[in-house]
C-alpha cells in the first residue's frame, strides 16, 4: 500500500485516544469512494480482531451507530463525545491503558503470528516492525521508529 490521502496515522490522537481518529477518517473516506479496496474488508466491528472493532468495543458503542453520527457531519470531538455519552465511560487510566494496549498488538500476544505474513506481503522485510501499528505506519510511508511516535501515547 502507500499513502492514503485523508487518512491519519493510526498514533493520532482525538481526546484522550489514538485510532479512534483514523477510524472516523476511514468512515469518511469510505462513504465517499475514496478508501482503497484493501482497506473494506477491517471497516467495522463484525470481525473481531479488526482495530475497528477493538476501538467500538472499548467504547462501548455500535460500529454502525458511530458510523451513522459521523455520516450526518459530526466533527472529531464531537464523534467522540457522542460514543463517551452514549457508550462505556472511561477513565483517564482506561483511555491511557487502551491506547498502551492498542500500540503493543501483535507484540508477544495473540496477534504476533500475524505480522511476519504482513510484513512479507508488503514487502517490508528489514524494517523494524513489531506492532501491528507498526506495519500499518510503515505500510503507508510513515516510519514510527525513526518519528519515535509511541512517546506521545
Amino acid at each position: 500500500m502507500a499513502h492514503v490521502p485523508g487518512l491519519r496515522s493510526c498514533y493520532d490522537k482525538v481526546g484522550r485516544l489514538i485510532y479512534f481518529g483514523r477510524m472516523l477518517d476511514k468512515i469518511r473516506l469510505h462513504a465517499a469512494g475514496g478508501l482503497p479496496a484493501d482497506y473494506v474488508g477491517n471497516l467495522g466491528d463484525e470481525i473481531f480482531n479488526t482495530l475497528d472493532g477493538r476501538c467500538c468495543r472499548f467504547l462501548g458503542i455500535a460500529y454502525a451507530d458511530l458510523r451513522e453520527q459521523v455520516l450526518a457531519g459530526m466533527s472529531d470531538e464531537d464523534a467522540l463525545a457522542w460514543a463517551h455519552a452514549n457508550g462505556t465511560t472511561r477513565s483517564d487510566e482506561e483511555c491511557h491503558v487502551w491506547n498502551r494496549f492498542i500500540a503493543k498488538l501483535g507484540w508477544r500476544d495473540e496477534r504476533s503470528h500475524v505480522l511476519p505474513e504482513r510484513i512479507a506481503a508488503s514487502g517490508l522485510e528489514g524494517k523494524t516492525v513489531e506492532t501491528v501499528i507498526d506495519h500499518i505506519e510503515y505500510d503507508e510511508g510513515r516510519d514510527p521508529v525513526s518519528a519515535r511516535a509511541w512517546e506521545d501515547v
